[in-house]
């Protein structure tokens, strides 16, 4: 399909830049929607990741969350007009998990025994039923509004780069604390597959 005359609108298939402003200099109302789309996105994934969290069977949690977050970035990415490949998706939220986050490596392995803990009833269950639910929420809802930051500023798959993000991260880690209420910050890292 092509973009309609005059610039002002697109369809589904046609990219249109982030902050592409019309002829009276204000964002393309195109754009807010499809900010307001990916953002309610995210929040739906997010939703989805926690519940994925609370999978009674260990490893299978985390899995579960990582492929939620990767179907997340391919919306996305179809959002935002952006080319998606699977392998290239999985490496970037590794790459976003491992390269952000210096602590990645100790809170992936903390999200393993978590998971694990799930194999002893009663309290391990309930302990990293609820931990998991809450860490892999709050991951996915930082890689999604570090991606629609990203697309939103035409941004590709094949230019992300991680430590660019940091700052943004850590602002979105407060605004997702303070969202739910706690104290320490979920690690995007630690859902990823």
């Amino acid at each position: 399909m092509a973009q309609e005359t005059g610039g002002t609108a697109a369809t589904s298939e046609t990219a249109v830049p982030a902050g592409t402003t019309g002829a009276s200099g204000a964002t393309d109302p195109t754009d807010t929607r499809r900010d307001e789309e990916a953002s309610q996105l995210v929040d739906r994934y997010s939703m989805w990741s926690g519940a994925a969290g609370l999978i009674p069977v260990p490893f299978v949690d985390i899995a579960a969350v990582g492929g939620l977050q990767l179907q997340m970035l391919h919306r996305l990415s179809q959002i935002y007009g952006v080319p998606f490949s699977d392998n290239r998706g999985k490496s970037i939220i590794a790459s976003l998990a491992g390269s952000v986050l210096p602590a990645s490596t100790a809170t992936t392995t903390a999200m393993g025994v978590m998971s694990a803990l799930k194999t002893f009833p009663g309290v391990g269950t309930a302990v990293s039923a609820l931990t998991m639910a809450g860490v892999s929420a709050g991951a996915t809802w930082i890689i999604g509004k570090v991606f629609i930051q990203h697309f939103a500023s035409g941004g590709t798959l094949l230019d992300f780069n991680p430590p660019d993000y940091r700052e943004f991260i850590k602002a979105q880690k407060e605004k997702w604390n303070a969202r739910a209420g706690t104290s320490n910050p979920p690690s995007p890292g630690g859902a990823s597959t």
